[in-house]
């Protein structure tokens, strides 16, 4: 046993930077397929494509998740974002009667200042993440960090009122979109109404 210990020990003293274990090759090679289908998704010029490949980037998270041990979160991740928000699309590109194929309207003459705002966004967050967890180390022989219990225990007993908070801001979200929905169709019932007018009555002139 003292034997079998040592060898442990020495195993993980040995274990570096260049000597990855098979989670982080996982881990690497799942976050390079969800960057290529989050490329994808931005490019393509075939709305159910994106809709589509916006899946595999969202699903790719969740195994992200799942790696690093946070179980609860990657199962939101799959069914919130997976199973609801795609879903919406999907349902708004049906009810919109999107087209199949290439669509032109999906390209954009900004690709440049996308890119820009997007690189910076992405700098800005990985500069305030490595700043906040500079100095923080994380216990991995304690209680994992991911772990339903641990995340609901943090969650409703020290962010209570922000959680709150999203949950009144993405209410009113859907409610001011209800709204302007509504607008939209009045709109056009009204225009429709004035064409059908005035076709009858250039018909009832002649």
């Amino acid at each position: 046993m003292t034997s079998i210990a040592a060898a442990a020990t020495a195993a993980t003293q040995t274990h570096g930077f260049l000597s990855p274990t098979g989670v982080e090759i996982a881990f690497l090679l799942v976050g390079l397929v969800t960057f290529g289908a989050a490329v994808v998704t931005v490019t393509t010029k075939q709305l159910v494509h994106a809709a589509l490949w916006l899946v595999v980037a969202l699903g790719g998270l969740a195994v992200e998740y799942l790696l690093l041990t946070a179980e609860f979160i990657a199962w939101v991740q799959v069914l919130i974002y997976v199973g609801s928000v795609v879903v919406l699309l999907l349902f708004g590109l049906m009810l919109t009667r999107a087209p199949i194929g290439r669509s032109p309207d999906a390209d954009s003459g900004n690709r440049w200042a996308a890119l820009t705002v997007a690189v910076a966004a992405a700098a800005a967050l990985v500069w305030v993440v490595v700043d906040a967890f500079r100095a923080t180390w994380v216990d991995l022989d304690g209680v994992p960090q991911g772990t339903t219990a641990v995340t609901g225990s943090i969650l409703f007993q020290h962010w209570v009122l922000p959680f709150e908070a999203l949950s009144v801001l993405l209410l009113a979200a859907l409610v001011g979109a209800i709204v302007l929905s509504r607008r939209t169709a009045r709109a056009q019932d009204t225009n429709t109404k004035a064409q059908d007018t005035n076709t009858k009555a250039r018909e009832g002139n002649r």
